[in-house]
C-alpha cells in the first residue's frame, strides 16, 4: 500500500480528515522549503502538495504566480525540487509528498527520467495540472512502475460521464476544485460543494480532497465536514510572501496557520 493510500486509511479509521498544505518549492529561497516540510508536519498536515516552479503557471492566481517568480529567481530547478524531497525524507519516511506543476518541466527532463528520480526521491504522487487522464495514459504505465500515484482534478463544470473517466484514470486521490476560476479566487459555498462531492462519490472510489477557497481555521472545518481531505494553498502561500523579506520566520508563521485548521478540524469530527 503506498503512503497516500496508508495515510487516508490510517485517517478513516480514526474518524479524521487530512489536512493537505500546498507551498511551491524554493519560494521565497530554496534553504525555506525542507524545515518548512518540517513545521508543517509537526503542526499536524497529512499530505504535502509541494508545487514545481513554473514560469506560466496558467491555472493559478497572483498568489501563486508570485511565488513560482520567487522560486526561479532563487535558481529552483526541478532537479532542485526533487533534492528538497530526498532531503525531506532523511528524516521523515512517513508524510506523502505530491509534486503538483505543469508538464512543460517534467516534459523537458523526460517522463521516463522523472519518473525514476522522483520515485528515488521518496515521491509519491503527481499532479500536472495540463495533463488530463487521455494524455496520461502513455504515461501512466512509467508512473506505475515506480510507484506514482496520479492524482487529477475535477472542476464544478465537470459531468458525470468525466468523472467517471477521471475516477477511472486517478490513484492516491481526487481533488475537487470548488471554484470556477485561478487558485486564491472567489469564495467557497459549502452547500455547493457538499452536493458536488456526493456526486463525485457515486463515481469514484478514491478518497476526495477540496481545494480552492479555504483560508482559515473556520473554512477548513468546514470542508472536512464534507470532504475526506482539505486542501489549503493561497493562505500559506500569502504568509509566505508577506515574510520573503524574513525567511527564518516563514517556517513558525505558516505552520500556526495549519495548526489552527487542524484543532479546527479535529474539533468538527
Amino acid at each position: 500500500m503506498s503512503r497516500i493510500a496508508t495515510c487516508f486509511a490510517t485517517l478513516a479509521a480514526q474518524g479524521r480528515k487530512a489536512l493537505i498544505p500546498f507551498v511551491t518549492a524554493g519560494d521565497p529561497v530554496p534553504s525555506v522549503t525542507v524545515p518548512l516540510m518540517h513545521a508543517m508536519v509537526e503542526a499536524g498536515v497529512d499530505v504535502i502538495e509541494l508545487g514545481m516552479p513554473f514560469s506560466d503557471p496558467m491555472a493559478d492566481g497572483p498568489v501563486i504566480q508570485l511565488a513560482c517568480e520567487r522560486s526561479l529567481a532563487g535558481g529552483t530547478t526541478l532537479m532542485r525540487v526533487l533534492e528538497m524531497v530526498s532531503e525531506f525524507r532523511r528524516d521523515n519516511d512517513m508524510t506523502p509528498v505530491v509534486l503538483m506543476g505543469y508538464l512543460n518541466p517534467v516534459e523537458a527532463m523526460g517522463y521516463e527520467v522523472f519518473a525514476e528520480r522522483a520515485a528515488k526521491a521518496g515521491v509519491d504522487g503527481v499532479l500536472l495540472v495540463d495533463l488530463p487522464p487521455e494524455e496520461a495514459e502513455s504515461v501512466a504505465p512509467l508512473f506505475d512502475q515506480h510507484g506514482l500515484d496520479r492524482v487529477f482534478l475535477l472542476a464544478p463544470t465537470t459531468t458525470e460521464a468525466r468523472m467517471q473517466i477521471i475516477a477511472a484514470a486517478g490513484t492516491g486521490y481526487l481533488y475537487y476544485v470548488s471554484l470556477k476560476g485561478v487558485t486564491g479566487s472567489g469564495a467557497l459555498n459549502v452547500d455547493e460543494v457538499a452536493a458536488k462531492v456526493e456526486t463525485i462519490r457515486k463515481h469514484a472510489k478514491l478518497p476526495i480532497g477540496v481545494g480552492f477557497g479555504i483560508k482559515d481555521a473556520a473554512s477548513a472545518r468546514a470542508i472536512s465536514r464534507v470532504a475526506d481531505g482539505v486542501v489549503v494553498g493561497s493562505a500559506l502561500v500569502q504568509r509566505i510572501a508577506d515574510h520573503a523579506d524574513e525567511p527564518e520566520k516563514i517556517p513558525a508563521r505558516v505552520s500556526q496557520l495549519l495548526a489552527e485548521m487542524r484543532a479546527a478540524m479535529d474539533e468538527s469530527e
